[in-house]
């Protein structure tokens, strides 16, 4: 699937609309993630308006690629990509973790469209998409599974047996993205628990394994069409990102992972988007 440049320029600066999307809903909620949920836009923009086959109209279709969401919090991101997508109105993600709102802290199955699993405890959401992705070759069905994880998550020894069992059934119908952004809530992820070496350790499950930029659009995309014509095993697509990426004060800082910002913090985050996406537009003109 081509992307043209063209394309790349819509959806960089529809990235960006979500970042503030994420920002206006936190400071709304009062509560929430920040870090992650910005440093993941470029990827679920890339992923609901460019990779995925689904259709916001028909969330329930049969024929949809399966998105798991692993590390639950981050949920904002997606919640602001599926508004922009047309799954629900753009004033719903103003009731973000609210009573009786469809979007809670965490995604739920049965409250929100199109949402595949319930998430909350780390790393169940890799059990999910390996269980889905084997029924698919089960039942021979074409879709895919794609599965987002969080770095800090394969501190969590299910994921492990996940990726162990998907290289073992040669699941090349999966694709995890993980954002390697190098936080998690108390600190560096290489302080607390070290992962490297990370790539290494998926290779020898058996994954094809791909490095990119996770906030370079047409890198993301060549990854996913990569891993479409690898057959012998499933892929992982380790995506090095920014925590907090378009919001100077938060950037490269781990106290932003489980915290909102306050109304003065929003401002200003607002202001550095803003500003960041004058510059996207005037870099393409």
């Amino acid at each position: 699937m081509v992307i043209h440049d063209s394309k790349i320029k819509r959806l960089e600066k529809l990235a960006n609309t979500i970042r503030q999307d994420i920002i206006a809903s936190l400071v709304e909620a009062g509560s929430g993630h920040s870090a992650g949920p910005l440093d993941l836009a470029d990827i679920f923009t890339a992923l609901y308006f460019h990779i995925l086959h689904h259709k916001p109209k028909q969330p329930r279709w049969a024929d949809r690629d399966r998105l798991i969401l692993s590390c639950g919090h981050v949920c904002p991101v997606r919640y602001a990509a599926m508004a922009r997508a047309g799954y629900f109105p753009l004033a719903t993600l103003q009731t973000l973790r609210k009573l009786g709102s469809p979007l809670q802290g965490h995604p739920e199955l049965h409250k929100l469209p199109s949402v595949e699993n319930t998430s909350g405890p780390l790393g169940q959401g890799s059990s999910v998409a390996v269980g889905i992705a084997l029924a698919a070759k089960m039942d021979e069905k074409k879709w895919r599974t794609y599965c987002v994880l969080s770095d800090g998550e394969h501190q969590e020894g299910q994921v492990w047996e996940a990726i162990m069992f998907a290289g073992k059934n040669k699941l090349n119908n999966l694709t995890f993205l993980i954002d390697r952004n190098n936080i998690q809530i108390d600190g560096n992820t290489e302080n607390v628990m070290p992962l490297e070496p990370f790539a290494e350790k998926y290779r020898a499950f058996n994954w094809h394994v791909l490095e990119i930029d996770g906030h370079n659009i047409h890198e993301i995309v060549d990854a996913c069409e990569q891993a479409k014509s690898i057959f012998e095993k499933p892929t992982v697509i380790i995506c090095h990102t920014i925590p907090g990426r378009g919001v100077s004060f938060m950037e490269k800082k781990y106290e932003w992972h489980g915290i909102s910002p306050n109304v003065e913090q929003a401002k200003e985050a607002l202001h550095d988007l803003r500003t960041l996406r004058n510059n996207i537009v005037s870099e393409h003109q």
